[in-house]
């Protein structure tokens, strides 16, 4: 997976669709980062941060009951055990530091499940910046033990009240806040979404995750590579991660699983959602009309233009699964290997559950981006007739 062009776009997706008020601070964002990222002082704080921090490098979990269960390999990258909780850390420790180095004293951030959210908060108070936090109001009220975990780390959360009040209302207030705020504001976009050179910037601070990856199935597999690596696309930043591990072993599949009622990549047709040209769900008269999910996290109209891009050259396929399949799945991991996962990451394994004929006697490397505590209490209800 290479850099965009020199107009941001990844083939033709990608782009920069911002207010000419804008267009001065994703410029000098771009600068800061090109400058950043080719400073090795830097590169070695954040590796520093991630080892000793954040607990890096995450471990590949083999799944030997799960495996027998559905006739597949299966191995898990195990993001889960990041502090916080996700994959997000990665990032957002990152686009903090950044932040610092251009004299930014306060992050602005979107959150669907809240995981990005916590991340943010986190960042915040280990460097001592000030932290504002947008989430939907239905997420909030799905997800209270990250409005909590936020609010105990210092962040002011707050409610997106508008549209349908999930992840695409919080971002584009985000949007507004870092637009009025933007000499002394910071926008941590928690995906690779966005105007350029957000989808860039955040696939490369989650490309730790794809070259673990590599390198530990090596060692396992002894000097093999995994027939499929599997990932959730919501915006796509955790498989972006896993995938650019991957993506110039054309031996190696790769598959992104969205929701079925937000499958940008298999429902939608080129559009224009914040600030890019991305796969975007609209109606005949290019309105953006609602994801749902029982995920808060994948509950979003779009996805990351890169991923449009690997869609469109055939790199990567973007299959859909139910929210049906997802509970089946999360239920399953949790009662085979002990490790509950977070439902965004369980649509994953829906897919190889779903898939497991297909994909008999080969090995399956998910990215489980993220534990499922944050996803106990809205289960327990999901569950109650069940359990």
């Amino acid at each position: 997976m290479s850099a965009p062009d020199d107009t941001g776009r990844f083939g033709r997706f990608g782009g920069r669709f911002v207010p000419e008020t804008l267009m001065p601070a994703v410029l000098e964002l771009e600068e800061a980062f090109v400058e950043a990222w080719a400073d090795d002082s830097f590169r070695a704080e954040l590796d520093h941060l991630l080892r000793t921090y954040s607990g890096r490098p995450t471990p590949l979990t083999e799944c030997p009951r799960l495996s027998e269960e559905l006739g597949v390999r299966v191995l898990l990258k195990r993001e889960d055990l990041n502090h916080t909780g996700s994959h997000k850390i990665n990032n957002v420790l990152g686009q903090a530091l950044l932040a610092r180095r251009m004299g930014k004293s306060r992050l602005v951030a979107e959150t669907g499940a809240g995981q990005h959210g916590v991340a943010t908060a986190t960042a915040a108070a280990l460097l001592g910046q000030e932290c504002r936090v947008y989430m939907g109001e239905v997420d909030m009220a799905r997800q209270e033990l990250n409005v909590f975990r936020m609010r105990l780390l210092g962040a002011e959360v707050i409610p997106a009240l508008s549209g349908s009040r999930t992840l695409k209302d919080a971002v584009n207030d985000a949007m507004r806040d870092w637009v009025a705020s933007v000499e002394d504001s910071y926008y941590c976009l928690g995906s690779v979404m966005g105007p350029h050179p957000y989808p860039w910037m955040v696939r490369e601070f989650h490309r730790v995750i794809g070259v673990e990856a590599a390198e530990q199935a090596r060692d396992l597999l002894v000097g093999a590579l995994p027939d499929v690596v599997v990932a959730c696309v919501g915006g796509g930043s955790n498989a972006a991660g896993i995938f650019s591990g991957f993506a110039e072993e054309p031996s190696v599949e790769l598959v992104g699983v969205e929701p079925a009622g937000g499958a940008a990549v298999g429902h939608g047709v080129p559009g224009i959602v914040h600030g890019m040209m991305s796969y975007l769900l609209q109606d005949e008269w290019g309105q953006v009309t609602e994801a749902e999910s029982i995920s808060a996290g994948l509950d979003y109209p779009g996805v990351g233009p890169e991923h449009s891009h690997l869609s469109d050259t055939g790199r990567a396929t973007y299959p859909s699964v139910t929210d049906e399949e997802v509970v089946d799945a999360f239920v399953l991991l949790s009662r085979t290997e002990g490790i509950i996962p977070a439902l965004e990451s369980a649509h994953a394994l829906a897919w190889v559950a779903r898939e497991r004929v297909a994909l008999a006697g080969r090995t399956v490397l998910v990215n489980l981006s993220g534990r499922g505590d944050k996803d106990v209490a809205q289960m327990m209800d999901v569950l109650a007739d069940r359990l």
